[in-house]
């Protein structure tokens, strides 16, 4: 069952974040729903998959774990080593800096990050389908990005400090992610057994 929704939850989440980089379309339904009406529709299919994702994934680690391979036990300290990155990436998202521009798509960057490094440490059937397919859409959208153009920030700005904010502020993003959040909400520990 719990597969089963998070498969649903997948294919909605998925299915409106590749409809975004249909500009045709989207620009067609931003039209027919104005802006607003447009971002509530797609914040509220957007919710609804990734609730779905959430309680899928919940129902399936409780009830139908099933194993496909069983990753080395080195593939967690790459993993860790790769959400480091992935926490810096992500707050290159909303500052102007070197990073973000060299980047050119930063919260993309940071997704496939997280998704890599959670794909490589998990061999479950449910990981692999939810971090694969983040993996696969992230990529997917970045060569959209591409295709349209789209190659974000053109300049950085001047100096570096933007750039040591961004690192700081993503060691302590990464902190609280790892020491708090994800054994707490995930139940999983990232640094012991």
């Amino acid at each position: 069952m719990g597969l089963t929704i998070l498969i649903a939850g997948l294919a909605i989440f998925h299915a409106s974040h590749l409809f975004v980089t249909k500009r045709d379309a989207r620009a067609a339904a931003i039209e027919r729903l104005g802006t607003n009406g447009y971002r509530v529709v797609f914040s509220i299919v957007s919710l609804a998959g990734l609730a779905l994702i959430v309680w899928g994934f919940a129902q399936y680690r409780a009830t139908g774990w099933i194993d496909v391979w069983y990753p080395p036990a080195f593939t967690r300290h790459i993993a860790a080593t790769l959400m480091l990155f992935a926490s810096i990436f992500f707050v290159a998202t909303y500052i102007p800096s070197h990073i973000k521009t060299k980047l050119k798509h930063p919260m993309l960057t940071s997704i496939k990050t997280w998704a890599l490094a959670h794909l490589i440490a998990n061999g479950d059937l449910g990981s692999i389908l939810l971090f694969g397919s983040f993996l696969a859409w992230g990529v997917m959208a970045r060569i959209a990005a591409k295709k349209r153009g789209d190659n974000g920030p053109a300049t950085a700005p001047s100096g570096y400090r933007n750039d040591v904010i961004v690192i700081v502020i993503g060691l302590a993003l990464y902190g609280v992610l790892s020491v708090y959040f994800h054994p707490y909400v995930i139940g999983v520990p990232v640094f012991s057994r």
